[in-house]
């Protein structure tokens, strides 16, 4: 009885250590969201207790507590609802100009979108992305080694706002997509001794990046000319018949009277890396029934995309560039400025860019208080901070950002978009209640601190702090089949005022690229729901 005594107090004690970090639980980007059905009802706690075939990502060592050979199949629906609305503050002005159209408009409704290896963007708007994923284990008896490879999802990210043309949130991402499918994930475990294990895998990925979005740039020097067009030009752009003799601000007519608030144009991306190799490694200590640790280490990769780009214009700035051009001291002024001698109306070419896939490094313990009730706790890290810019290379000068060189963009065969992320730490909660018969009964809690700081905050990737929240339901036979079914929930939300973000609403002189919603307040957020179902079985 004493021995039973000391060995609860040992169990307590762990369990009062392993909440803990509750007071300073933190969170990520997109780590982790829908990789495993298990892992989501456990708050992805489970690298001290990884689950099944799930253990190739979460912790490879976990492969080795796999005895026979076993298949798993994995189904999974996920929706992505961001939303916000845009707010004109006291004291608007871009350039003299009070009013913008999209103040007091809030976003449509999203649907999901999913990027199909070959094929392309799939074009059909969909409720939820679904997804499946296969994997096997293979097992000789007696044997210290496990090997296996499957498939999954560890980064997905597909929004369509494209139904919807006056939607004011195409101006930051009509479709959005970014999606890393590992199809093979060759995977070997060790078991060294009855307490340590230790395991590798090497997931080979299909990257997919795929962006379409409308364009306007409001700011202060366009706001300026386009008043200046107004007093010299007359209300139809075309009144002064000097002006030839000028510098052509009234040459493109109409057309040409450039207006902040006004679409410029568009942009698409269509880009893939087809085999991006990476390396987990792992380690699984169970020195106890009711205790155990564990640790893996995921590579990143400098992931080089390649595809196609295509730029489209409006006649505003195809206008206002012919005017130029085509008056007596025009070109002088436009050549100071390195301004483009026409924009053709679409331009298109090849691209490439890099988007570095970060590490991540994640390790918990698992304790079990109760003979019928376990407590996973993780925590995680993983590098976003590589995410500081993209930048994509074009085979040809874009005669569209050759209008951006008075704003510092020095090279028109190159688009760099700021980013500005963090790598924060964060904590994953999970319970595991047996009550008998095979059944468990799982709750999840992971409060997620973003990696998009508010400083870097947009529509494109519109994620604040998250509290993600689960539940789940699993059942083990005598025979060794296993069914598994959870749903998850997380809303964030933001207020973003006026030049807090430098990635959407800064109205500063040379925040060209790309701050859309230049001056107005904007706020929103995200509601994400899941459900998956996965089953295994040996074969």
């Amino acid at each position: 009885m004493k021995r039973d005594s000391r060995c609860w107090g040992r169990r307590a004690l762990a369990g009062v250590m392993c909440c803990a970090p509750w007071l300073a639980a933190q969170a990520a980007l997109t780590d982790n969201l829908g990789t495993s059905v298990v892992a989501m009802s456990l708050g992805n706690a489970v690298t001290a207790d990884p689950p099944g075939l799930d253990s190739i990502h979460f912790n490879p060592a976990g492969l080795a507590r796999i005895e026979v050979n076993t298949r798993a199949d994995a189904f999974f629906g996920a929706s992505i609802r961001p939303y916000a609305t845009f707010t004109q503050p006291d004291g608007f002005d871009i350039g003299g100009w009070k009013s913008d159209p999209i103040a007091g408009m809030s976003t449509s409704p999203v649907k999901q979108t999913l990027y199909i290896p070959g094929i392309g963007p799939l074009h059909a708007r969909l409720p939820a992305a679904v997804g499946a994923g296969l994997g096997f284990a293979l097992h000789t008896p007696n044997s210290k080694w496990t090997f296996a490879t499957a498939s999954y999802v560890p980064q997905a990210v597909g929004i369509d706002r494209s139904k919807n043309p006056n939607d004011p949130a195409n101006y930051d991402g009509s479709t959005v997509i970014i999606q890393r499918l590992v199809f093979l994930s060759p995977s070997a475990a060790y078991k060294y001794s009855d307490t340590l294990s230790l395991g590798v895998s090497v997931p080979i990925a299909y990257q997919a990046f795929s962006l379409q979005t409308n364009m306007r740039m409001p700011n202060e020097l366009l706001g300026i000319i386009g008043k200046l067009q107004q007093g010299w030009c007359g209300p139809n752009g075309g009144d002064n018949p000097v002006d030839e003799f000028g510098f052509g601000l009234c040459g493109g007519g109409k057309q040409g009277m450039l207006n902040p608030f006004n679409k410029v144009g568009a942009m698409q991306f269509n880009m893939t890396a087809p085999v991006d190799p990476t390396l987990n490694l792992g380690i699984l200590w169970e020195p106890k029934d009711w205790f155990a640790a564990g640790a893996v280490y995921q590579f990143g990769s400098q992931t080089t995309l390649t595809g196609r780009f295509q730029f489209d214009a409006e006649p505003m700035l195809q206008q206002f560039v012919y005017g130029v051009w085509h008056s007596l001291q025009g070109p002088i002024l436009a050549s100071t400025f390195g301004m483009p001698t026409n924009i053709p109306s679409v331009q298109a070419g090849n691209a490439s860019m890099t988007l570095p896939f970060p590490e991540h490094i994640q390790g918990g313990i698992k304790i079990k208080p109760f003979r019928d009730l376990q407590i996973n706790v993780d925590a995680n890290w993983t590098n976003w901070s590589r995410w500081n810019k993209l930048i994509f290379n074009f085979d040809q000068n874009v005669n569209l950002l050759e209008m951006a060189r008075v704003f510092g963009v020095a090279n028109p065969a190159q688009l760099v978009i700021p980013r500005g992320y963090t790598s924060p730490v964060h904590f994953g909660y999970g319970v595991d209640y047996t009550p008998g018969y095979g059944v468990h009964l799982r709750l999840g809690y992971e409060p997620r601190k973003s990696s998009v700081p508010q400083s870097s905050m947009d529509l494109i990737s519109p994620l604040p702090n998250l509290n993600v929240k689960s539940i789940g339901l699993g059942y083990q036979s005598e025979s060794g089949t296993r069914l598994d079914l959870t749903a998850s929930y997380a809303h964030g939300s933001f207020n973003l005022p006026a030049n807090t973000s430098c990635n959407l609403n800064c109205n500063n002189f040379f925040n060209v690229i790309y701050n859309p919603y230049a001056g107005l307040d904007v706020s929103g957020g995200i509601y994400v729901r899941y459900f998956g179902a996965a089953i295994s079985r040996p074969f």
